[in-house]
């Protein structure tokens, strides 16, 4: 099971460029939480919690939002949605939460993490990965961390396609046309030698 993760927002009152300078200035990161039923609420985050959060969910896990605000605590189901680097800093600018209703499917984009080395490799062809993340539709809650990929069986000029790939139970694939996520190819010195 999960290990269920939260953060704690405040909500802002100072809008625009000016203020959010200042904000980033102290060291916090200003965002928006906003859901599906069009609620949208300015918030300020410290940047060190958020960067902790950010490295463990990235985009693809569901964390308890704790909006602190004057009427109170509220606890939101969400994810991070969008995140702004700065160009030359190692610093989050901006955050965008999307709270999640936990009951209906979220299309979101989960990582693949390769394993086993394909009979392709042992006889010296090269592993070329076409996509780094599969878009999936499942529960919020069921969003898994990563797309396992078993390449042991994979030869030269082999692909695995996306209809092929593994997924766990209530977990679908998002596309219209099916694609390679990955595949073994030969190598380029091996097709020049062929040619000569």
């Amino acid at each position: 099971m999960k290990e269920t993760l939260s953060l704690a927002v405040k909500t802002r009152a100072g809008l625009g460029k000016g203020a959010c300078r200042k904000l980033r200035a102290d060291g916090l990161v200003p965002g928006v939480y906003y859901d599906a039923k069009g609620i949208n609420i300015p918030v300020l985050v410290d940047h060190l919690p958020l960067q902790k959060l950010y490295s463990k969910t990235l985009s693809a896990h569901v964390f308890d939002l704790l909006i602190d605000s004057d009427a109170g605590q509220e606890t939101k189901p969400s994810l991070v949605w969008k995140i702004v680097h700065h160009p030359t800093k190692p610093r989050i600018i901006h955050v965008d939460f999307y709270g999640v209703d936990l009951t209906k499917e979220i299309e979101v984009h989960v990582p693949i993490e390769v394993v086993g080395k394909s009979k392709g490799q042992v006889k010296g062809g090269t592993l070329e990965i076409y996509r780094e993340t599969i878009e999936i539709i499942c529960l919020p809650l069921a969003i898994p961390d990563k797309i396992v990929i078993d390449i042991t069986n994979i030869d030269i000029n082999e692909n695995i396609q996306i209809a092929d790939v593994a997924l766990p139970e209530g977990v679908k694939a998002v596309y219209e046309n099916n694609y390679a996520v990955l595949g073994v190819i030969t190598t380029v010195a091996e097709t020049a030698v062929e040619g000569a």
